[in-house]
Formats: structure tokens, C-alpha cells, sequence
């Protein structure tokens, strides 16, 4: 009789797929990865001799600088913190490469405010090296998410419950200012399925006061075509445009 084999995983993986756990990773680096390509591409593509397109181009690498420095303090505070406070040097290798990825970004500043300030003559040199250490940097995150959103995924689901694990998710959400939730609501629009978008907005119907949920669902429909916002907007019960009635 023929015998399957069984590879490494796979019975992890039929289980998963039988009842996906509430994964914290996963949108938000779908964004950032949006957000990231985006950014390398506008830089790649820059006139350097034209102020106002350099200007465009460089305050983007700032603002995905700002935002990537936050995003590791939230990692650190709330993700980081629930896996040591159960398994003790259980996120020790996310943690290390996050002191590297702070003294990155500060070097990354340091570089786009050398070519905005630099002589004509210097700064097209000057913006080469940043596209390339940008680039590598995108490069490091790409591989730091991938573990994220397994080895600690894996850590977090063996140490908490959904319900914990979205309390630690409603904390997280909590903190993170107004200006900086709207820049989410951007890219994950731009970077999720539908589907995902629907289970997003879906929950914030629920739990944001109105005025909050009406205010991410207009940035969303900023980065959405026709056809995805429809989606959206059927999956919510929401005629796409106002006074139409939903089918």
C-alpha cells in the first residue's frame, strides 16, 4: 500500500487552515510593504534636478521613516512585551533586530537630509546612496517580517487565546495617535484583499465611535478603484454611492 508522507508542518498548517488563529502581523505588514515599495520606487524615479519632485520623493522616505520608528515602539510595547512576559527570551531575536533597525532608520534620516541640503553638483551621489541603503534596508524588513509572522505568530498563538490576543490588539490600537491610524488606513487599503478590508472595517464599525469609522473609510476609499470599493462597500451594507440602495 502506498504510504503519503508527511512533511514538516503540514499538520500545523491543516490545523491553521481549519481555524485560523487572529493573526496581528499580517495587515499591518501588508501595508508596510506596500508602503515600503512605494516609497523606494518614487525614489528610484525621482528628477533630481527638480525641487519640487525631489521634495515629494524625500518627505515619502521621511514619513515611511517616522512611521516605520513607530511601528517597532508598538511591536516592542505590546507584541514583544506579551511574548516575554510568558515565555522569557521568547522574542529575543525580533527584539535585537529592532536595535539595528533604529540605528538604520536614524542613519536613513541622516542620509535624506543630506541630499536635500547638499550643492547641486553632490546631490545626485548623495541620492544614489540613499536609494541603495534604502533598499537594503526594505530588503533586511522584508526577511524580519517573514519572521515575525511565523516564529512569533507561532510563539503568540501557543501563549494566548484569541480573546487575549485581541485585547493586546484593542491596547495597541489605543495608542497609536490620530495622524498615524489615518496613514494606516492608506496603505492597507491600498495593500489588502477585499475580503481582509471588509473583516478590517467591519470591526472598527463595531468598536470606533461613528465619526472615527466614517473618517478611515473615507481615507480608504481615496486609494480604492470602482470595483473594490463597490466590494467593500456590499460586504459592509453600504450602498457605494449615497441614497443608492444596497442589492
Amino acid at each position: 500500500m502506498h504510504q503519503t508522507t508527511t512533511l514538516p508542518g503540514q499538520h500545523a498548517a491543516a490545523a491553521q487552515a481549519k481555524a485560523p488563529r487572529l493573526d496581528l502581523y499580517t495587515s499591518i505588514h501588508k501595508a508596510l510593504r506596500q508602503f515600503m515599495s512605494h516609497t523606494l520606487g518614487r525614489l528610484g524615479t525621482m528628477d533630481i534636478a527638480d525641487a519640487e519632485e525631489r521634495t515629494l520623493a524625500l518627505d515619502g522616505v521621511d514619513a515611511l521613516l517616522a512611521f516605520m520608528r513607530s511601528h517597532l515602539q508598538h511591536e516592542n510595547d505590546f507584541l514583544h512585551t506579551a511574548i516575554e512576559a510568558r515565555r522569557p527570551g521568547g522574542a529575543r531575536h525580533t527584539a535585537d533586530d529592532h536595535l539595528l533597525h533604529q540605528d538604520a532608520i536614524g542613519n536613513l534620516e541622516d542620509e535624506s537630509r543630506a541630499v536635500r541640503d547638499a550643492r547641486d553638483e553632490h546631490r545626485a551621489a548623495l541620492a544614489q546612496r540613499l536609494y541603495r541603503h534604502l533598499a537594503l534596508f526594505i530588503g533586511e524588513n522584508l526577511q524580519h517580517m517573514q519572521v515575525e509572522e511565523t516564529e512569533n505568530n507561532a510563539a503568540l498563538w501557543a501563549l494566548y487565546s484569541d480573546d487575549e490576543l485581541a485585547a493586546i490588539h484593542d491596547r495597541l490600537l489605543a495608542s497609536v495617535p490620530a495622524e498615524e491610524m489615518a496613514l494606516v488606513a492608506r496603505w492597507m487599503a491600498a495593500a489588502l484583499s477585499v475580503q481582509e478590508l471588509a473583516g478590517l472595517f467591519g470591526e472598527m464599525q463595531i468598536k470606533a465611535p461613528a465619526p472615527a469609522f466614517e473618517a478611515m473609510l473615507g481615507i480608504a476609499r481615496t486609494q480604492l478603484d470602482e470595483r473594490r470599493w463597490a466590494q467593500l462597500c456590499r460586504a459592509l451594507g453600504r450602498p457605494p454611492v449615497p441614497g443608492l440602495m444596497t442589492a
